[in-house]
């Protein structure tokens, strides 16, 4: 009896522990599930006010005119009858296409050869054919004027040496497309690489069994395994040449694009109405190239299954060799275009007195107003780094981790990728509209250096976003539902073990945030104080002036910075996964 009663009691008490242990997880998750809700309210409200907000005022102020009433369709009527404006919508689409067709073919041909032949210095020409990612796209304008222009080497026979030269209409068409060509080239080469590194090997054996060779191979099995590779490397390709605001500054000449047309309504004329009606227009085709680009994403399957085999690459001398030779041609014209500005930096006057010379780099007597717009830009890159990395790390996990309120969550990922669509003119130009407005509370941003790291961080969102998202895909769900059970808040779930799990992406992110931020012109151009210069704005600034080599030497420090920065992100992912490896060996 004495034993039964003890067992009884026990029995008591287990259950009452449990109850109240139930009890406790309850009344816990009933917390967690309240403050997730507030968590998910509070970053949709974030993004609609520092996304939606401001392109719906951009929208808005496009049907007003310059006395602030409502004008209709009148705005559009009037650039749509002014014949230069016309003329430069129409050269915008020519530039967009001719720079979208010329780079996906040759990013595709590129990316071939890296993923589909046995040539050696893949990692080489890996390296050389990112490098315009670290530079600024004026950087690209001003390596051709440095080749191609009237004083340019190739143009002068290298100065004479050569006992011929090429003599080119650079300024124009033809330099916006080569300078645009350089820009897309990377961004379509890592979307292709990416698409061709993904091959199911039994579908070429099957070709080979039914007596397929060559070309018609190529065209029945290739090229339909990586289409939607193909599809989002044209749709990204068109967006960017169509957006672009640097190349077609330094050498478009003449040749007006919308992207200048902006520019000069707003910077030139003070016109702000205008300004926004070609912003509309300036951002039409890159919506639709972005909803028709997320259209194919979803219906895109399955390449590789669990059943697949990877895709083997037969030995086949002449083919890597051919490779070898067009990969050593496209990475010597980007090194060339790159060197030219890197030597122009140090010579003394271009052409005519070639010594070596530091001078150039002394921007006190430029119109970039010295070394402190560099060291702007480098501040302005890390603020925009450290709140976007942060920021953009924390929205994705709210949204792919809470599972609450499913349609507000489907409303914050839609505004966390919209900003993929909007050129960085547009949210600039948004930005001065919403915020340069007294009766918004949020005006005391407007002048300072954090309206410049909110359009970077916005400008450069989606891209992170999706980054940290695809991280987050990876992760087990059972992380979160072990902790639930225990107890554990997912706050600490959060911090102690999906940050450290996903550090690989976040130094990702931040170090993306870093280098665009150093590069990129067209999200600040509108939105920089007068005691605030950015380097990427004093290169615009010293081209106007005709200070082009201080402006190449101001681009070669943005793109050494951005190298340094590059390389500090690859040793930090080495000793992360360094101490991986020792953490999975125990």
């Amino acid at each position: 009896m004495d034993v039964d009663s003890s067992a009884r009691n026990s029995a008591s008490k287990e259950t009452i522990f449990d109850a109240g242990s139930q009890g406790k997880a309850i009344k816990r998750g009933g917390i967690d599930k309240a403050w997730q809700k507030g968590v998910l309210a509070l970053l949709v409200m974030v993004l609609g006010v520092v996304v939606l907000w401001p392109l719906l005022t951009l929208f808005v102020r496009a049907f007003w005119d310059e006395q602030g009433r409502f004008a209709g369709l009148s705005n559009f009527i009037a650039y749509f009858s002014a014949p230069s404006l016309v003329q430069s919508f129409t050269n915008t689409l020519y530039i967009s296409c001719m720079t979208t067709i010329l780079a996906v073919a040759l990013a595709f041909l590129f990316a071939y050869a890296l993923t589909r032949t046995r040539m050696k210095g893949k990692a080489w020409f890996r390296s050389i054919a990112l490098l315009p990612l670290f530079a600024p796209t004026m950087m690209h304008g001003i390596g051709l004027t440095y080749l191609f222009g009237n004083q340019g080497l190739i143009t002068t026979g290298i100065f004479g040496l050569l006992p011929f030269s090429w003599d080119m209409e650079l300024y124009g068409a033809t330099g916006i497309v080569l300078a645009e060509i350089v820009y897309v080239f990377p961004q379509a080469y890592l979307i292709l690489a990416v698409s061709l590194a993904f091959a199911d090997y039994r579908l070429y054996e099957a070709a080979d069994t039914l007596g397929a060779r060559g070309w018609r191979k190529f065209w029945t099995v290739t090229i339909p395994g990586v289409k939607y590779g193909l599809i989002s490397s044209a749709f990204v390709s068109f967006t960017l040449s169509f957006t672009d605001f640097g190349a077609p500054k330094v050498v478009g000449g003449q040749y007006s694009v919308l992207a200048t047309d902006v520019y000069k309504q707003v910077i030139g004329q003070q016109n702000m109405t205008m300004g926004a009606t070609v912003g509309l227009l300036l951002i039409a085709p890159a919506l639709l190239a972005f909803v028709v680009d997320r259209i194919v994403q979803r219906k895109q399957n399955a390449a590789v299954t669990s059943k697949s085999l990877p895709y083997q690459i037969k030995e086949n001398k002449l083919r890597d060799t051919l490779f070898f030779l067009y990969c050593l041609g496209v990475t010597s014209l980007l090194l060339l275009l790159m060197g030219a500005v890197v030597l122009a930096s140090f010579i003394k006057v271009w052409p005519y007195n070639l010594t070596f010379t530091l001078g150039h780099y002394d921007f006190s007597q430029a119109a970039g107003a010295g070394m402190e717009t560099l060291y702007n830009s480098v501040k302005i890159a890390l603020w925009t780094a450290g709140i976007g990395t942060v920021f953009t790390f924390v929205a994705a996990y709210v949204l792919e981790k809470m599972q609450v309120w499913n349609r507000l969550r489907q409303a914050g990922y839609f505004l966390s990728v919209l900003p993929l669509a909007l050129p960085g003119l547009v949210i600039g130009l948004a930005y001065i509209f919403f915020f340069n407005n007294p009766a918004n509370p949020l005006h005391s941003m407007y002048g300072t250096i954090w309206i410049l790291v909110l359009a970077n961080v916005v400008h450069f969102f989606s891209v992170a976003f999706i980054t940290a998202t695809t991280a987050l895909k990876k992760l087990d769900p059972e992380f979160e539902a072990a902790a639930e059970s225990m107890g554990i808040p997912q706050y600490k779930t959060f911090w102690r073990v999906t940050v450290p799990l996903c550090l690989p992406a976040i130094i990702e992110m931040a170090v993306y945030f870093f280098i665009n931020a150093m590069v990129t012109i067209s999200a600040v151009v509108f939105l920089y104080a007068a005691d605030f210069k950015l380097a990427s704005v004093a290169i615009v600034n010293m081209d106007d002036a005709g200070d082009v080599a201080p402006a190449a030497a101001m681009s070669v420090l943005i793109v050494v910075i951005n190298i340094i920065a590059r390389g500090c992100a690859e040793w930090i992912s080495f000793l992360l996964k360094k101490r991986t490896n020792k953490w999975q060996e125990r």
